[in-house]
């Protein structure tokens, strides 16, 4: 599986540009969320459907000219994406997700126009449809996270996040399947580090690097349905192996108080898995230096309300 590069992010950035909306970076004392330094939040849950995916999804649709459906599996957030993207450009899409999946997804979902399949207890499951699916319908099959046009879409939230705050020592990003820290490590090329967080309960990196290779994993947990991938893209894996990546896990009272920290401080309203990536800094599972210049991807904001704003 072809590698993506900078170039790519770049490529994908000219193909969406006017299809995604340019989220902006809010810049937050360290003082207001209890940080050694002050931190730089990007604010991708205000991208449409509420999380960073239309980006790759646009940019895998858009790089195959042809008018056929589309097809994914999914958690929520991507299928979200895709549903979007279908209607945007007057396509079918076709949308598999666990049994287990929140109705307020599934719901929104139906309210985009895609004709939702609920198979399975799990995403892996929901995978294994779509590939069946695949075996007798025509259609154009959008990954989650293992493609690389949805690599380098994903990469465009690292491109904007250069544009915007300058030279930044680190970016923390929340991972699932991977997709958004691999676009992320593309359009960074070695200018920042990256620091990758997983719920305890779904760690598919964090399991890979120990193994030195993709291995499978149980997932569970609050995050699930966001970052419930039960093992590590490939592309993900290799570009977290060649960037040197460091892998830090978070409990999911540590992602709860997150939100909540984020709710009352700057009055975001983020997912648990959007909210993942700022509670390793809030509880410390990653400990920045007094003068890292650090910037946290804040990737979804499809929450239950009733559980954040308290």
């Amino acid at each position: 599986m072809t590698a993506v590069d900078r170039a790519a992010v770049d490529d994908a950035a000219g193909r969406v540009g006017g299809r995604v909306r340019e989220t902006p970076t809010l810049e937050v004392d360290a003082a207001v969320l209890a940080t050694p330094s002050p931190v730089i939040l990007k604010l991708e849950l205000f991208q449409h459907t509420g999380s960073f995916k239309p980006r790759g999804a646009f940019n895998r649709v858009l790089s195959h000219p042809t008018d056929l459906p589309l097809v994914a599996a999914s958690g929520g957030n991507h299928g979200i994406a895709v549903a979007h993207v279908a209607r945007e450009l007057e396509r079918r899409a076709d949308v598999f997700v666990p049994e287990t999946s929140d109705p307020v997804k599934v719901e929104r979902l139906t309210e985009l126009g895609a004709r939702v399949h609920q198979v399975g207890t799990n995403y892996a499951q929901s995978l294994v449809a779509t590939r069946r699916f695949l075996d007798t319908a025509e259609a154009l099959d959008v990954h989650a996270y293992d493609q690389p046009d949805v690599v380098a879409g994903q990469g465009t939230v690292g491109r904007e996040l250069l544009l915007q705050a300058g030279a930044v020592d680190t970016v923390v990003v929340a991972v699932g399947g991977g997709g958004l820290m691999a676009g992320v490590i593309a359009a960074l090329d070695g200018e920042a580090r990256v620091v990758a967080v997983e719920p305890e309960h779904c760690p598919t990196l964090h399991r890979a690097l120990l193994a030195g290779a993709p291995v499978d994993v149980e997932v569970g947990g609050i995050a699930a349905n966001s970052l419930g991938a039960s093992s590590i893209g490939r592309l993900a894996f290799a570009a977290a192996q060649q960037a040197a990546v460091e892998s830090v896990l978070v409990t999911d009272d540590d992602i709860v108080a997150a939100q909540r920290r984020l709710w009352h401080a700057v009055r975001l309203v983020a997912e648990p898995g959007g909210a993942a990536a700022a509670a390793a800094l809030l509880s410390g599972a990653y400990r920045p230096a007094s003068d890292e210049r650090v910037a946290v991807i804040v990737c979804g904001a499809n929450a239950d309300l009733a559980a954040v704003v308290r």
